[in-house]
């Protein structure tokens, strides 16, 4: 499959319909596990008609979701900073590829394109917009499913950092409820479905009051 476009990207003025920003890791050196469940992700989302929106590059956990998607016949929309695309680090197959100037676009982008975000296993930038979404959520900002996907139990120093932040009361009781944890990839579509309402009123809990 050929680019339909690369094009300078602006902000959508609606979100796709079944879309899903997906954060993973451009890395080829983790375990291979990691970008099978990559593959896997790609292939559950395409299958159920679901848009990927990524961050547009050709290796790693980033390169197998979108060969997964691809291979389903899905459309995935990749977004890549300028300077990315100048080292060839981006896919050449994608449905389209969207250039930006900068990483903060880049990432702005990629949620505001998109109903739900999940995040498969990376590093700091991953954990950066991983956590960026959390936040937005809570502000009431963004408002949709956030799905972890933890392959070789990944996540769970960080599952049991932001139970830290809830029980010193950095975070409210409720906050627990803006994401979603699975095992295998396959149960992504599906946790979107049943992720619990989130609403822009949940911001008057954002603020943790002291009794």
């Amino acid at each position: 499959m050929t680019p339909t476009g690369i094009s300078d990207c602006a902000p959508p003025e609606q979100p796709l319909g079944r879309a899903v920003c997906v954060y993973c890791a451009s890395s080829s050196a983790a375990h291979q596990e990691y970008r099978d469940a990559a593959t896997r992700l790609g292939e559950a989302l395409a299958t159920r008609g679901i848009t990927v929106i990524y961050g547009g590059g050709g290796r790693g956990s980033m390169g197998a979701l979108a060969d997964g998607a691809l291979s389903r016949g899905g459309r995935v929309i990749g977004i890549l900073p300028r300077f990315m695309a100048d080292l060839e680090w981006g896919h050449p197959g994608l449905t389209e590829l969207k250039l930006v100037e900068d990483m903060r676009t880049r990432k702005h982008l990629m949620l505001t394109g998109a109903h739900a975000a999940v995040a498969l296993p990376g590093g700091c930038g991953t954990f950066e917009e991983l956590l960026e979404a959390i936040t937005l959520k809570r502000l009431g900002l963004f408002l949709g499913p956030i799905v972890l996907v933890n392959t070789r139990e990944y996540f769970q120093p960080l599952l049991e950092m932001l139970s830290r932040a809830v029980e010193e009361r950095f975070m409210d009781s409720r906050h627990p409820l803006m994401w979603q944890v699975v095992e295998a990839p396959e149960e992504v579509p599906d946790a979107l479905e049943r992720a619990p309402a989130w609403t822009a009123e949940f911001r008057n809990f954002a603020a943790v009051q002291a009794d």
